[in-house]
């Protein structure tokens, strides 16, 4: 028998004018020790499923049709007092932001004891040995002290321990993983998925993975579920779906994954899914002001060189020196970026590649080294005038889109924020014209300048953050690990955006990521981090055939497997 059945499931959510089908006509099952992928983009109805079955479903969110049976029981009809039992106890539930589903006022401690004697008939002391036991199983070193830390104390991986821990803490049959591993390293990751293929094996756990990471899938889970708009388009055991798909948008998916093993001009046209992102009027660059050369000085050698640069943070401050305490997050980098390449930066987090960027356009300053762009010491620019005009050649794309754009702001004005800042149209038509033309080649169309942030989906908001970094006719680009929380098909949008850009603008570009097939798939060069220090530079070909330091191996070793993924659709997608 089935540990979860889900039969002929539609969850609809009503509203004055009309009803949204979220999820329609679904039917699923997961068996004991077993791994169910749910799989699909943003808004394909995958979390609704979760939800529906754990009784979490937001108003005006209702179950119109179908049922649900934990063990052959139906769950979906009980009362909501029934339900909160069965959560925690029966049903455990694994939250994408670890964050969020931990209160940061509480110790670890606290939040597992708590639960736990809420659903076990345990003492105080008895409740706290076995909290002590779960940190452990998890992976989590020294128990008896991480415990009494708070979840600020604790690393991104670290914190997604505890919430698994936190889910099995009642010894559920049932747990709900919803998007796990999302913008973790792939070393964590790979820990991650890991132990919890290993608590499905030992404990007989029944497990249900929502996601869009193909990676993940192919890790872990034994059968898979792939839907699309609210619907169930293909079914069936992982190795069959992935290597043989029989449905369009399966093959889609699978053709915008990045690949590992060799490197490509450009991403497939993912057209079954793909219903924007092309420019409605195709701009004559050699021509338009987007594309106008630039009085930027010529550049013998490097754009960028950066030597021996270091940067700490004071972690205890004290009007005694000797009493302060500093983290080193970056110690002596060197390396260079030669105009008009791509150079990556990788590495697992706290490496000190985000750091770098930093360091690099002036948001910190270093404690020691120097940067040069061109002829220019940027470490020592002191006049106000000679900052914003190197600013002004460089521009950066953040990892979250929603947060680095003003949500109180339409979007023709935050695209013309840095053309109005830096004068660099001769009136408000000008402006307004310059703005549509980069909305529209950005592939949003003009229209969306009227809009704000909220109304636009996580890809979109990035094609406008793209947008506004062009503004300023910028010579070199850094991005922040753009595409870390997109869907695939919107990422693999974003990347060919991005090349296509650098190929018409002749931009430079510095690509951060902890994605190595993504990094494989935009860079000429890559530079590999850890702890701050920079392991290794080589050309991307020779980085991930013939990798030299023990830490890039390592890397390369724990990328998820792609085996199963059938490349013969890679090109008929």
């Amino acid at each position: 028998m089935s540990v979860l059945e889900i039969k002929d499931l539609t969850v609809e959510f009503p509203s004055r004018r009309s009803v949204f089908v979220a999820v329609d006509d679904v039917t699923l099952n997961v068996e004991a020790g077993k791994i169910l992928g749910v799989v699909g983009e943003s808004g394909a109805g995958k979390s609704t499923v979760g939800n529906a079955v754990i009784g979490l479903l937001q108003e005006p969110g209702q179950i119109s049709h179908g049922e649900v049976f934990l063990h052959g029981k139906r769950i979906d009809n009980l009362k909501d007092r029934e339900k909160r039992r069965l959560r925690g106890r029966r049903i455990g539930m694994i939250f994408q932001d670890p964050l969020t589903s931990l209160d940061p006022l509480q110790t670890v401690e606290s939040q597992l004891v708590e639960t736990i004697r809420t659903h076990l008939p345990l003492s105080r002391k008895e409740a706290r040995e076995r909290a002590v036991d779960l940190i452990a199983s998890v992976g989590i070193p020294d128990p008896r002290e991480r415990i009494k830390q708070y979840p600020h104390q604790f690393s991104g991986g670290m914190r997604q321990r505890v919430v698994i821990a936190l889910a099995l803490c009642a010894e559920p049959e049932l747990v709900i993983a919803d998007e796990p591993t999302t913008a973790l390293d792939v070393s964590i990751q790979a820990q991650i998925l890991e132990l919890m293929k290993r608590l499905c094996e030992e404990r007989g756990v029944a497990m249900l993975v929502i996601t869009h990471d193909m990676g993940v899938i192919a890790e872990i889970t034994d059968h898979v579920a792939v839907m699309y708009r609210g619907r169930l388009v293909e079914y069936g055991e992982t190795g069959q779906v992935l290597g043989a798909p029989g449905h369009p948008y399966t093959k889609s998916l699978i053709s915008a994954v990045p690949r590992p093993d060799i490197k490509v001009e450009r991403f497939p046209a993912v057209n079954y899914i793909e219903e924007a992102g092309t420019p409605q009027n195709q701009l004559d660059i050699a021509t338009h002001w987007l594309g106008k050369t630039q009085n930027y000085e010529n550049v013998v050698g490097p754009l960028v060189r950066i030597d021996d640069l270091s940067m700490r943070f004071e972690t205890r401050g004290s009007i005694f020196p000797s009493r302060r305490k500093y983290f080193q997050a970056v110690k002596n980098v060197s390396f260079n970026i030669e105009e008009g390449e791509t150079f990556g930066l990788v590495g697992e987090s706290g490496s000190g590649k985000s750091t770098i960027a930093r360091l690099i356009t002036g948001l910190y300053q270093p404690s020691g080294g120097s940067i040069l762009f061109g002829s220019t010491e940027l470490t020592s620019l002191r006049n106000r005038a000679d900052v914003l005009s190197m600013r002004r050649q460089m521009q950066m794309i953040f990892q979250d889109p929603y947060s680095s754009l003003n949500a109180r702001m339409r979007v023709s004005d935050i695209v013309a924020e840095p053309i109005r800042f830096h004068r660099l149209a001769s009136d408000n038509r000008q402006v307004r014209q310059i703005v549509d033309d980069l909305l529209d080649h950005v592939g949003l169309g003009a229209a969306a300048g009227r809009k704000f942030p909220h109304e636009f989906s996580g890809g979109q908001r990035q094609r406008i953050s793209i947008a506004r970094a062009l503004a300023t006719r910028p010579r070199f680009l850094i991005c922040d690990e753009p595409t870390s929380a997109l869907d695939v098909s919107i990422q693999a949008q974003i990347l060919n955006l991005l090349k296509d850009l650098q190929e018409e603008l002749g931009l430079t570009m510095l690509f951060i990521s902890h994605d190595l097939a993504v990094i494989r798939q935009m860079c000429n060069r890559v530079g590999v981090m850890r702890h701050g220090e920079l392991c290794e530079v080589a050309e991307c070909d020779t980085l991930f055939e013939a990798p030299q330091h023990d830490y890039t191996r390592e890397l390369l070793r724990l990328m998820p497997s792609m085996d199963l993924l059938s490349r013969a659709n890679l090109e008929t997608a």
